[in-house]
């Protein structure tokens, strides 16, 4: 499962439903009824949630749920452009330095609390207050004055330019009247949400799944769909069994299962399938705070010793390509000059020695003043392809001389003792990216708190400048530039050893009617979606 970044993480999130239109292998879709109310949407992870405070929330799952009982202010079109959300409108002034904000004002919260100004101010207010561990604060930090000018109308000012800016209010805001005086690290709140969004949160069993009834009262417009099941089945194949079945309506294929297991009449009868380049990249990354791994020259010798195409073609049953740093083909900061580090044995010994590591004893291990070289790579349980990809690593780094050890750990305890304390080695996971390449909070040498996305310890001062360059420019070519530099010296420092952009493999049951195919996925609607009355299979 990915980790997502940046915002809009609700929107990016769920990597097993966002499709590109014009590389989508899924059978048209039609309206051949009217919408109806009625039945549930039961939907497929592997991986429960953590925390449904959303600036806390900075899980794929967790934000899955998220993105469903809360709104910010805007979100992105199915065409990528930035519409009204919780804002009706706004207008943009002094050469893009100051934002007025003007809410909707028939919004309340699911206990039926009006919303207003004071819920964003008080939202804000915890975005930028040191004591919050959120990895969401740097967008807002930038901000120079926060004015609430009646309670539907706010004004954000800013000392300079800040391209993100718009983008950023799409941040979830959390409600006042509930949280002012609560401890968000320890409040109850994170498992019985209320938010203001299409969902109503119902109940949560750990590990189990968790229920989410529709708002009648939603100010778009009730969604069809009664009910949405999150329901956590840990091993894909049993989960893939419960989709044949009709217990799950949505879920992210293997490879093995969307080339062999899905190719059949029945199949095709109950699903469709749909196949995307995902809009991110799984990559092994360092804790750059260990010695062994502070040289960059070990870093790119690994990454030599790495083949990325075995693992393409071994893992993903070619349904990927390589990744060559922080932006994917797709994105339009994509730096087409860079290539990718070719798998070379003989390069990566050479390297390896230059830096000191060498086999002095002839025992079949690299050493360095008396120590070998080893070290273990752990990842998340459930993830059969991040498993297999640690084998592959694991032997292709033996055949160098370097013992790897791999560790599968639950996901929650991966994440909350592992990852965000920075107790690990080497760690194998993947990024889900937002539209905009702004990827300050997962680079910038600042963003290594606890709970923040820079857990490896990455620190150059270039790369640092030019993203803070890179926020405040919004020329598109100048932009465009800074990002391509920005990924010419990641690569170059091997800051991850990037190995692979996998394409999303989607099943969706045939049930569901008004789906719509768009450049941010098919859930950017899912409140008209709907199933008609002969398909209905849950009763309330």
């Amino acid at each position: 499962m990915f980790r997502v970044i940046n915002l809009p993480l609700y929107i990016c999130i769920a990597v097993f439903f966002l499709i590109y239109a014009a590389r989508a292998s899924a059978d048209d879709i039609n309206i051949k009824d009217a919408p109806v109310y009625g039945d549930a949407f039961v939907s497929g992870s592997t991986a429960d949630a953590r925390n449904l405070i959303p600036i806390l929330a900075s899980d794929t799952s967790s934000s899955q749920i998220v993105s469903m009982l809360f709104n910010g202010l805007v979100k992105y079109s199915k065409g990528l452009k930035i519409i009204p959300d919780l804002a009706e409108s706004w207008r943009i002034q002094d050469d893009g330095l100051t934002i007025i904000f003007h809410l909707k004002k028939d919004v309340k919260w699911h206990d039926g609390h009006p919303f207003t100004s004071a819920d964003v101010e008080f939202t804000y207010k915890k975005l930028i207050d040191p004591d919050t561990l959120t990895p969401y604060g740097g967008d807002f930090e930038k901000v120079k004055d926060f004015i609430v000018i009646d309670p539907y109308t706010i004004k954000v000012s800013y000392d300079e330019p800040f391209a993100p800016a718009l983008a950023s209010w799409s941040m979830p805001v959390m409600p006042k009247h509930i949280l002012e005086d609560a401890e968000l690290s320890e409040t109850g709140f994170s498992r019985d949400p209320i938010g203001t969004g299409p969902y109503v949160f119902k109940r949560w069993r750990s590990g189990q799944r968790m229920d989410l009834d529709s708002n009648h009262s939603y100010f778009e417009h009730r969604p069809y769909i009664d009910r949405y099941i999150f329901r956590i089945i840990p091993d894909s194949t049993t989960m893939f069994l419960e989709l044949q079945t009709g217990s799950v309506d949505a879920m992210g294929l293997t490879p093995l299962q969307y080339t062999r297991l899905t190719d059949t009449e029945t199949f095709r009868r109950g699903f469709r399938k749909i196949r995307y380049p995902s809009f991110g990249y799984t990559y092994l990354g360092f804790n750059l705070d260990t010695e062994m791994f502070k040289d960059r020259e070990v870093r790119q010798a690994i990454s030599y010793a790495i083949d990325k195409e075995e693992i393409i073609n071994g893992v993903l049953m070619g349904l990927g390509s390589v990744s060559t740093g922080p932006f994917p083909r797709e994105s339009w900061a994509y730096n087409e000059k860079v290539r990718a580090f070719g798998f070379d044995k003989q390069r990566a010994l050479k390297l390896l020695s230059k830096a000191g590591w060498r086999d002095t004893d002839n025992d079949g291990w690299l050493d360095k003043n008396g120590k070998r070289f080893e070290f273990t790579i752990i990842s998340n349980k459930g993830n059969d392809q991040r498993r297999m990809t640690a084998e592959i690593i694991q032997r292709r780094l033996m055949d160098v001389g370097i013992e790897v050890k791999i560790r599968m750990i639950e996901w929650a305890v991966f994440i909350n003792e592992f990852v965000d304390k920075r107790m690990f080695d080497a760690i194998l996971l993947g990024w889900s990216l937002s539209r905009d390449p702004d990827c300050y909070d997962i680079w910038h040498s600042t963003k290594t708190g606890p709970g923040e996305f820079n857990f490896i310890g990455y620190k150059n001062p270039e790369v640092d400048r030019l993203l803070e360059e890179g926020r405040g420019t919004f020329d598109y070519e100048k932009r465009k530039n800074i990002y391509n530099e920005i990924h010419r010296l990641l690569y170059e420092d091997q800051a991850y050893v990037f190995l692979y952009v996998p394409d999303a493999l989607t099943a969706l049951s045939r049930r569901f009617e008004g789906v719509e195919v768009s450049q941010i996925g098919i859930m950017h609607n899912f409140i008209d979606w709907y199933v008609p009355k002969d398909r209905h299979r849950y009763k309330r």
